[in-house]
């Protein structure tokens, strides 16, 4: 029997591949409400049992048990199922298991921010290719799903807690793409969230890093032929930017004489320096499987970006509105701030124990003022305090969904022509809001209502 924690995305689908295969699966799921009940009757059709309610063990005869990716190592049930000699494995794990022989190749990266953006990004240029690409992972498919598709290749995006849950990983090609202080709160320390990324590397068959970033580049270094990506011109096995050109010295004939142009500047969208090195990334990924220069900008030309990535919501009175809610911690937060003169900064949220002195020193030169919401809100101040005395600082106090009203009609009045008033919060949602989704949306529709009491705006 087969024990699968979570009745979530990535639980659900692995209760469903393994009922497939037939194998008998338990369910157990903590909470108990009328949305999981469905799911649970809808599983009951395929043979899965689920159980509901706070368990501390597996149940008799588990031979493994499946994890969702946001359960902690420390979880009691995975505690006890590891000291009772029962394999715990992840969703991820489980999908590399199951695929077919001749199975799609993975494409795999993780990364601290960026990888929903280059996995798009990436899916679109093997699409510009011709290949029938499908982007799964943390985005999109469940890979448990996807392992049984008809793509002839993935686009992998991967946490760092589905790779805590995953020891057999192979992919064609992985990438790193940076680390900064995340999810510490989760890891337990930076040298383990940063152990976890790089475990991609250890069987992939080519290794993809950011030779802009000191802690990704140690850990490409065990791994001859790994290809660096930089904003910086390229040396040999690396892809860079040469004036406004996104060039490539990796793949291609004679790296040490040869560069292959791949896009313009131009090309890519939103325009910021992160963004630049995220496109990079995802031509590295491209062209290690193949994908010629032509179809690389031709998949930047076909990249939607997804919502609340340094979105523009609206300019009122010469005012510029961004919603950048996915800026979840320091470092998006940091990408964001680099990309705009003038910022009135709106930030603040659950910081999951990353420090945020950095991110305000570096800042403060562009910042106008802030307007801060949120649980830690009083850290961020006390950095703004510390690093960016002449900054104006306001607290708009709150946890209901309507703050984000105050907050924009305060960041309206410290604002002049020319800023940008910038949500990029530096930190996780939840202690307001449902998700950063939702908080970018109360964002844009505080804004919009400025807007109409403003008379206009221009989208």
């Amino acid at each position: 029997m087969i024990t699968v924690a979570g009745l979530g995305v990535s639980g659900r689908a692995a209760a469903r591949a393994l009922a497939a295969r037939g194998e008998r699966v338990v369910v157990l799921e903590a909470k108990d409400d009328h949305r999981l009940r469905a799911v649970a009757a809808e599983l009951a059709g395929l043979g899965v049992e689920v159980r509901f309610g706070e368990a501390a063990r597996p149940p008799d005869g588990t031979t493994m048990l499946v994890t969702s990716p946001g359960w902690r190592p420390g979880h009691p049930l995975l505690v006890a199922a590891a000291e009772a000699g029962v394999e715990v494995i992840g969703e991820v794990e489980l999908a590399w298991r199951l695929r077919r022989p001749g199975a799609a190749p993975w494409l795999a990266l993780t990364g601290t921010d960026g990888k929903t953006t280059v996995v798009r990004m990436l899916t679109a240029m093997l699409m510009a290719a011709g290949h029938k690409a499908l982007a799964v992972g943390n985005v999109g498919t469940p890979i448990v799903e996807a392992v049984s598709g008809t793509s002839d290749v993935l686009a992998v995006e991967l946490s760092s807690f589905q790779l805590h849950w995953a020891r057999s990983l192979a992919p064609h090609t992985a990438a790193v793409l940076n680390v900064a202080p995340d999810h510490l709160d989760w890891h337990g320390s930076m040298e383990e969230y940063t152990r976890v990324k790089g475990t991609l590397f250890e069987r992939a068959g080519t290794v993809v890093y950011n030779a802009d970033d000191e802690a990704v580049t140690r850990l490409a270094e065990p791994y001859s032929g790994a290809v660096g990506f930089t904003l910086r011109v390229p040396r040999p096995g690396q892809l860079g930017v040469v004036e406004d050109l996104l060039v490539d010295r990796a793949f291609v004939a004679n790296p040490a004489d040869n560069a292959e142009e791949l896009a313009v500047l131009s090309d890519v969208r939103p325009f910021a320096p992160h963004n630049v090195a995220n496109a990079l990334a995802a031509a590295a990924l491209a062209r290690s499987y193949g994908v010629p220069p032509g179809a690389v900008r031709q998949g930047l030309a076909d990249f939607v970006p997804d919502p609340h990535r340094m979105e523009t919501v609206a300019d009122v009175g010469g005012v510029t509105y961004v919603n950048d809610s996915k800026a979840t911690n320091a470092h998006a937060a940091a990408a964001s701030l680099a990309a705009y003169p003038s910022i009135v900064w709106v930030a603040g949220g659950l910081l999951k124990g990353a420090d945020v002195d950095d991110l305000v020193r570096c800042a403060a030169p562009r910042l106008r003022a802030a307007v801060l919401l949120g649980a830690d809100r009083d850290r961020i101040h006390a950095a703004l305090t510390r690093h960016a005395v002449n900054v104006p600082v306001v607290e708009v106090p709150g946890q209901d969904t309507g703050v984000m009203d105050r907050v924009v009609t305060e960041a309206a009045g410290l604002a002049t022509p020319g800023d940008t008033v910038l949500l990029a919060p530096a930190g996780a949602s939840m202690d307001i809001f449902d998700n950063y989704l939702a908080r970018g949306e109360a964002f844009a529709r505080a804004v919009r209502r400025l807007a109409v009491r403003s008379g206009g705006a221009e989208e």
